[in-house]
């Protein structure tokens, strides 16, 4: 049961109450042209980058070695840049694919027009750019996602292009009440 206003989906709890469970938007409710800001900003810190860089085995020393990157041209480490693009996807979550993604398809046009560093906050929105229905898969569809990080002074710091195969609405009530797996990717 959902209530038809937007993202809460209704159900009721053992002692009767409401129950509303945090979720993404369907396919059907995102808006073409509108921008979705993702708050809160998620500050970045050294521990970050020295972790996020270690666990993917990233040994570039922008990111690791202070005294070195101090004689490069920024003049300090750099925050590791598939961090920030996996932390900028990923503050969009909550708001628009939890729980109503399908899959991931693609990252297109991903840049870094300016550096993150060691304390920045990042921000970041989504603009819904293209959405079609899918021909070949009844009741998903494709969403186009324009995803922009800016630090605290507003400078754009990454861009991605990101395609998402989503749930409609009915759909995705139809495979969850057939007992189908439905877990976000």
């Amino acid at each position: 049961m959902t209530d038809g206003n937007g993202p809460a989906t209704l159900q009721k709890d053992d002692g009767g109450r409401r129950v509303i469970e945090q979720r993404g938007l369907y396919f059907d409710e995102l808006e073409e042209g509108v921008l979705y800001a993702h708050r809160p900003g998620r500050t970045v810190t050294e521990t970050d980058n020295v972790l996020f860089t270690t666990l993917t085995m990233n040994t570039q020393a922008l990111h690791l070695d202070a005294a070195w990157s101090a004689g490069q041209p920024f003049g300090q480490r750099l925050m590791n840049s598939m961090f920030t693009l996996a932390t900028m996807v990923g503050q969009s979550v909550t708001q628009l694919t939890q729980g109503t993604i399908i899959a991931q398809l693609g990252l297109t046009d991903v840049s870094f027009p300016h550096p993150l560093y060691h304390g920045d906050t990042l921000y970041t929105e989504t603009a819904i750019t293209g959405k079609r229905l899918s021909s070949s898969r009844p009741g998903q569809g494709i969403v186009t996602m324009e995803h922009t990080g800016r630090n605290q002074d507003g400078t754009v710091v990454a861009r991605a292009t990101r395609s998402c195969l989503m749930w409609t609405r009915d759909a995705h009530g139809k495979a969850q009440g057939a007992g189908q797996e439905t877990m976000p990717v």
